[in-house]
């Protein structure tokens, strides 16, 4: 018997754990990337020295954190992206890869809520949420996998959810923004298995209610402010910050080993509920 080798644990990587979390130069686009959560996420990609692409339905929006980055000694554009629309999601992913040579990483924060009650929901309503919160996400994904997939290089995708993915709202007209979130966590998990002949990861990070202008209605809200904080383990509202880290696990070599997966950042709340 050889027992040259008689231990089945391989050698620590050494090297390897010094890139785990290694994304300079890596090529990122951030549909949905100047929102609260969608900034930091820009921000904290290019702090790491990653090219990031900043795309929303206000140009000058995005451009005008694209040139705040760029001041900052990041490297960035924006760009005009309507997500309800394939050929604007097309032209913008093409402007992207025209610029940088490619696209390593999606990071889809595109989202939107309005709520209304079951029994008053409009056609209208339920479509616009649709198509901005699952649509939008299966047509992003699709631009992006066809430019990596031609480059063979493999990738990431990564999509911003929510815990309404598993945790329906009492009394709340949510129906719409809880049907779509949860569709889009399916939507992570098939297309995990269709990219992953191709070295492609999907995964999601599903957020609470995160410190932001869109929450501050909440926040306003004495009673709801208070079933907020009740219902959270942590007692606390999270930062956008907060949300950046397991986002930058999802596009590094950390998280090399997994697809189909979603993380909550969300102080606990769906572990208690």
């Amino acid at each position: 018997m050889n027992m040259a080798n008689p231990t089945l644990t391989p050698k620590v990587d050494i090297e390897a754990l010094d890139r785990l979390f290694n994304v300079e130069n890596r090529r990122v686009f951030i549909p949905g990337g100047y929102g609260a959560i969608g900034e930091a996420i820009a921000w904290g990609f290019a702090r790491h020295g990653a090219l990031v692409a900043i795309a929303g339905p206000k140009e000058e929006k995005a451009q005008a954190l694209a040139d705040s980055i760029n001041d900052n000694g990041g490297r960035a554009i924006g760009l005009a992206l309507d997500a309800r629309s394939v050929s604007s999601i097309n032209v913008a992913v093409d402007k992207t890869v025209e610029e940088f040579g490619g696209i390593d990483i999606l990071t889809n924060c595109v989202g939107t809520q309005m709520e209304q009650d079951l029994l008053e929901v409009t056609e209208e309503y339920f479509d616009e949420i649709y198509q901005v919160n699952l649509r939008s996400a299966m047509f992003l994904a699709q631009a992006v996998a066809r430019d990596q997939i031609d480059r063979g290089e493999g990738g990431r995708h990564i999509h911003l959810l929510s815990v309404r993915s598993q945790l329906a709202l009492r009394d709340r007209g949510y129906s719409a923004y809880c049907a779509t979130k949860g569709g889009l966590l399916m939507l992570v998990k098939q297309h995990a298995m269709e990219l992953a002949p191709h070295n492609i990861t999907v995964n999601g990070v599903a957020p609470t209610f995160i410190n932001s202008d869109r929450i501050q209605p909440h926040i306003e809200n004495d009673s709801f402010h208070k079933f907020i904080l009740d219902r959270n383990p942590l007692g606390r509202i999270g930062n956008p910050v907060e949300v950046v880290g397991q986002v930058i696990t999802f596009a590094t070599s950390a998280g090399d080993y997994m697809t189909g997966q979603v993380v909550f950042v969300d102080g606990g709340v769906t572990a208690s509920q």
